[in-house]
């Protein structure tokens, strides 16, 4: 598979909100580094990781742009409360090895009301 169409199937399941669907899309040791936050190692811990964002908060991934180049897919994306971020996927094998994510964490944590950090 491409990564610009795993990227879309991606899209779909995120969209779903299905953790365990989503970390079917990761090679055992892949890395998900969105650059907010510390990366996270494992498709186990992955899928934990997509489980407590959904039950979190409500998330929407709106496709703005989706390129490829090679074995990279570069997602330029919205949400319905105005954040926007992108995603680079390197994908080897029809499975995601490493993600890496940018994004406004300040601004998602207060578009959904969350905590916010403590110095």
């Amino acid at each position: 598979m491409r990564p610009k169409e795993l990227t879309q199937q991606w899209v779909a399941l995120f969209n779903q909100g299905n953790a365990e669907a989503l970390a079917e899309l990761y090679h055992d040791d892949a890395i998900n580094h969105q650059v907010a936050n510390e990366p996270v190692v494992g498709k186990a811990a992955i899928k934990e990781m997509f489980a407590q964002e959904f039950a979190t908060a409500d998330m929407t991934c709106i496709v703005e742009h989706l390129f490829e180049d090679g074995d990279w897919a570069i997602l330029e994306w919205k949400d319905p409360l105005g954040l926007r971020g992108c995603g680079f996927f390197h994908v080897l094998d029809d499975k995601i090895k490493l993600q890496r994510g940018y994004w406004d964490k300040l601004s998602f944590l207060r578009m959904h009301g969350l905590p916010l950090p403590i110095a």
